[in-house]
Parts: structure tokens; C-alpha cells; sequence
């Protein structure tokens, strides 16, 4: 028989002390094979070891506190188990009746570090740790066991064991992605701030253009002090003016016809790219080549990810040409058209909506099923289903849709009547939606009253009905997001297999574990960026169709729905 130190493990729990880090080694029945004290200092060569050799999954509290500094260090993982992501997919989701205590450790509900500030230095802070969920072996492997348990005795144990897998993988995914950064280049981004807007003004205020555009507006609105970057006042100004509108959103005002009007929606458009996009925002988040965003997975209850900082969510169209890749490298931009109609469609089994989609646009699909005429009316349709509109083109067009394709609105209809009834609804995968709040109760229950007013009536039914359009698009949303995770992860693990021409031009920039690999620079909920070097991006192109044609299949077995990508391979992620 082997002896203990010969066997390898499958999980590996890492807890820190004060002085350091303390392991225990698990077999894939989760029993304890050795527990071992790591000084702080060699933990990333520790680490390295034990990747290279067992391929463990490691199992920690939170990824960003424990795999950015192991990524600064050179050493990068190939799976883990977040224990705070997965804990708050467990504590909610429907497939788990008894979950070993795990609702009663209220700790791990707490919000890390990495997701309250943007701070460079607090983000991977070894020291600080992350905030909320006990960061000791005792506390980390308790809730390991209580998730491991939990899991168990679910009524859909596979299914959890995929999501928490894949949680955990973007997890390590949002890490990496954040230290390879996308490669930026700010000469060209400050040449499109310059021909937009106008010279950088000296000291702060607007540039030239804006100003020139505020004038224009003030001078037809006949109200020289008239403030347009305040809604309230800029409402009074055109109130007195005769522009009846209730609010200042582009597309109320674009319904107006008044001289102020064109000049105002063209400031309103300069002025969201200064603030979201300006020279502030280059200045604080492009360094040495490099945008550097946080992203937060799970941070939307839907699974989507969410950004803390740095606006990781948008890539505005006008500077994606600023995205540029390294001398001798390429950019693979990717991104699945239609992921939610056709996620609806497996979900569902709807065969024919699966039809409608194959080999082609969904839309013009539907179009050429003679359900309606053109393809606008067509996505009116579909996003009218997936997200409850009743009234306009979308309640028109909708009955339509249920006459063509009854399995798919059956799910999303069904979705939004457990909604608006107070009920839970869940992903494909397990991610059960919140409950409602007890304001949210009051008000119905009060609704059924004797006395209850006509108001106290309108206002329950009003938020029964917005209940239901959220539950309606989380079961579809939340599985995308789910099928988008999937696809990351294998993705992720063909990128790293891929090998590195000997002649290739490195990437220093991206850090020491990017410099010799393709790797993912960029992630939108359908769309994905993968810095290349020049000679690897046709098969990281085919990667990239091959992993979602996997994650189609991972989530949906052999139900006939496929996922078409538009890739692109360019210097730069301009789309036009």
C-alpha cells in the first residue's frame, strides 16, 4: 500500500495563519491525506508544484484575493472552487432541500474586498484578505464539507456540480483577465477623444465642441444660465420653452421637434463619452498598453457578471480601434449571435424555434416561417417574449409567436406566472432567482383586503406584473449566462494547451503567465476577445467555434440547437 505522502490530491484547502498558509490534501472522496504548513513567502513556488504535478482543484474562499498575487508570481491554476460564489448559488437554489447548515453561515454572505473597491493595492492586498468570509483552514473547510454535502443530497446534483464548476471557473477567468488586460493603445484612443470632442481642455472644464454644442442649445432655448447636466433643471428650461417632456432620456427627446433638440441629443451623446470614456478614465485605468478592469462574476443575481470598476461591461464602438494588439500578436473578437432566443429554444426543447435558428440568423428565420414580415418585427417579437412587453409591436407581434413556437413562450410564460404569485423560478443549471421582498408581500396581501383601496389594488397588480417579466427573463438570461461560462471555460483550457511558435514575438506587457500564450483579454456577456500571437490565430479561431459548439452540447446534450459565432481576426476589435 502507498504511503500517504505518495498519494494525489484531488482538492487542496488553503487557509491563511498569521504567518502563512496552512493546506489540506483531499482524495476525490474528499478524506484527508496530509495537511501541510506553507511559509507566505513560498506559497507560489508551493503552488507551482503541486499544479504541475496532481493538477488539483483548489479550494479557497474567494479567487481575486488568493489568485492574483500566485498570478504576479508566475503560477497560474487550472481549476478551483470558489467557496464564495459557489455558497451563494447554493444557499438560494431550489435543487437543494438539505443543505448541511450552509443557510445558517451567514458570514459567507458577505461581500469581498475585491468587489467594494477599485484600489490596485487593496484588490490583491495578501495581508488585508477579502472581507466577510473566514479566510482560516477551519472556517474554509467547514463550508467546503457543507457545499460538497449540500450538493450530495440536491435533487440535481449534476447539474450543480456543472454550475459550481463553471462559477469557479470564471472565477479564475475574471482574475486573469484583469492581469493579462486588453490591449489598449492611448495614443489612438486620445486621437478620438481630440477629432470628437475637441482639444483637452487646459485645467479641467468642457472641450471646445461641448461648449460650442451648449451654446447652440442655450441660444434655442432662448435661456442663456440654462444647466444641461442636471435633469432637473435642464427639465424647467425646456419646460419653459415649450418642450413638454417628462424626462431627458435621448429617446423621449428625440420625439420633440425643436432647434435645442438636435444640438442637446448630440452634447448629451459627447458628454456620456467625456464621463464614461474621457481623458480621466484613460488616465486612471490604461497603463503601459494595458486596460486593467474588475470584473465581478455573479455580481447581477442572473449569474451575469458585473464591473466594480473601469466600466469592464462596455466597449464603446467608436474605440474599439483603440483596442490594438502587440506588435507580432493578433486580436480573435468573437461573440454569438442571439445566445438568448436560442438558449430559450433548448431549454424548452422547441424544436421549431431550434429550426428557425439553424445554420443561419434567427431572425430572418422566423421572417421566412411567415410569422411576421421583416426581421425588426421579428426581434421585437422575441425580446417582447423573453422580457413581457404587452403593449406597442411587441403585444401585437408576441400571440403570434405562441401560435409558432408553443413549448419556448410556454417556459417564458410560465416563468412570469410563478413570478407574479411570489414564487421562485430557476436556471437550466440551478440558479434559483431571489424572492420577493416583504414590501413586495405587503402590498399583495393587502390587495385582497375588504377595504382595500383602488390604489393599493393598481399598485399590486402593477408589481406582480413587473415580478413576472423578471422572473420571465431570468430563466432565459441566467442559463445564457450559464452556456457563457461554460464556453469561457473550455475555451480557457484550449488556449493554454495551445503551443507558442519558438520565432513568435512575446507580449511582456500581459505578465509572465500570458507572454507565451493565447489567452482571453476581454469578456461580454456573448462576446469574447483573445490576444494571439499572429501565427496561432487561425486555430484560435476554430478554438473558439469548437468550445461553444462544447458548451452547446455540455448544457443541452444532442437537442439540435446550434450557436454560430461571427469571429473575427484583425489587429484591432473594430467591428465596422
Amino acid at each position: 500500500m502507498e504511503a500517504p505522502e505518495a498519494l494525489a490530491p484531488a482538492w487542496i484547502v488553503l487557509g491563511r495563519t498569521a504567518g502563512g498558509v496552512e493546506a489540506l490534501e483531499l482524495d476525490a472522496d474528499a478524506r484527508e491525506l496530509r495537511r501541510t504548513t506553507v511559509p507566505r513567502t513560498e506559497l507560489a513556488a508551493w503552488v507551482a508544484v503541486r499544479e504541475t504535478v496532481h493538477r488539483p482543484r483548489w479550494v479557497w474562499s474567494d479567487a481575486p484575493s488568493w489568485y492574483g498575487p500566485l498570478l504576479d508570481a508566475g503560477v497560474r491554476v487550472a481549476r478551483c472552487h470558489d467557496l464564495r460564489l459557489c455558497h451563494a448559488i447554493l444557499r438560494d437554489s431550489v435543487f437543494v432541500a438539505d443543505d448541511a447548515g450552509l443557510r445558517r453561515v451567514v458570514e459567507w454572505d458577505a461581500t469581498p474586498l475585491a468587489e467594494a473597491v477599485d484600489d490596485d493595492s487593496a484588490l490583491f492586498s495578501f495581508d488585508e484578505g477579502p472581507v466577510g468570509p473566514p479566510d482560516d483552514l477551519a472556517g474554509v473547510a467547514a463550508e467546503f464539507e457543507r457545499q460538497r454535502l449540500a450538493i450530495a443530497r440536491s435533487s440535481e446534483a449534476g447539474r450543480l456540480r456543472l454550475l459550481t464548476a463553471a462559477e469557479s471557473a470564471g472565477a479564475l477567468i475574471a482574475v486573469e483577465l484583469r492581469a493579462a488586460g486588453l490591449p489598449w493603445d492611448a495614443a489612438t484612443h486620445d486621437a478620438i477623444l481630440v477629432e470628437t470632442l475637441g482639444e483637452r481642455p487646459a485645467g479641467g472644464g468642457q472641450p471646445a465642441r461641448m461648449e460650442e454644442l451648449a451654446r447652440q442649445v442655450r441660444l434655442a432655448l432662448g435661456d442663456s444660465g440654462a444647466s444641461l447636466d442636471s435633469q432637473p433643471k435642464l427639465l424647467r428650461s425646456l419646460h419653459r420653452a415649450g418642450i413638454l417632456v417628462e424626462s431627458t432620456s435621448r429617446w423621449e427627446l428625440a420625439e420633440q421637434r425643436h432647434p435645442a433638440i438636435p444640438p442637446l441629443l448630440e452634447y448629451k451623446k459627447l458628454s456620456r463619452l467625456l464621463t464614461a470614456n474621457g481623458w480621466t478614465w484613460l488616465d486612471e485605468w490604461v497603463r503601459d498598453g494595458r486596460f486593467r478592469p474588475v470584473y465581478v462574476p455573479g455580481g447581477v443575481v442572473t449569474g451575469r457578471w458585473a464591473s466594480s470598476g473601469g466600466g469592464a461591461l462596455q466597449l464603446p464602438r467608436m474605440l474599439r480601434t483603440a483596442v490594438r494588439a502587440d506588435p507580432g500578436w493578433l486580436l480573435v473578437v468573437a461573440d454569438v449571435a442571439q445566445l438568448e432566443p436560442r438558449v430559450l429554444a433548448a431549454m424548452s426543447s422547441d424544436a421549431a424555434l431550434a429550426d428557425a435558428a439553424r445554420g443561419r440568423d434567427l431572425y430572418s428565420g422566423i421572417v421566412e416561417s411567415g410569422i411576421v414580415e421583416t426581421r425588426q418585427e421579428a426581434k421585437i417579437a422575441i425580446l417582447g417574449a423573453m422580457y413581457g412587453a404587452t403593449t406597442g409591436d411587441s403585444g401585437r407581434l408576441v400571440p403570434r409567436l405562441r401560435r409558432t413556437f408553443p413549448r419556448a413562450m410556454s417556459l417564458v410564460d410560465e416563468a412570469a406566472r410563478v413570478g407574479e404569485d411570489g414564487g421562485v423560478v430557476t436556471t437550466w443549471l440551478g440558479r434559483s432567482s431571489p424572492p420577493p421582498s416583504e414590501g413586495w408581500r405587503t402590498a399583495q396581501s393587502q390587495a385582497t383586503e375588504a377595504d382595500a383601496s383602488a390604489a393599493d389594488q393598481t399598485r399590486a397588480r402593477r408589481w406582480a406584473r413587473d415580478r413576472g417579466r423578471f422572473t420571465r427573463n431570468f430563466v432565459v438570461q441566467g442559463t445564457a449566462a450559464e452556456w457563457a461560462l461554460s464556453w469561457l471555460a473550455d475555451l480557457r483550457g484550449r488556449l493554454d494547451r495551445m503551443t507558442f511558435p519558438s520565432d513568435g514575438a512575446e507580449a511582456p506587457r500581459s505578465g509572465p503567465v500570458f507572454a507565451r500564450h493565447p489567452h482571453l483579454a476581454f469578456f461580454l456577456h456573448d462576446e469574447v476577445i483573445v490576444h494571439t500571437p499572429a501565427a496561432l490565430a487561425e486555430e484560435v479561431a476554430v478554438a473558439v467555434q469548437e468550445s461553444a459548439a462544447t458548451a452547446g452540447r455540455l448544457l443541452f446534450g444532442d437537442f439540435p440547437v446550434d450557436f454560430p459565432l461571427d469571429v473575427r481576426i484583425s489587429r484591432t476589435a473594430d467591428k465596422s
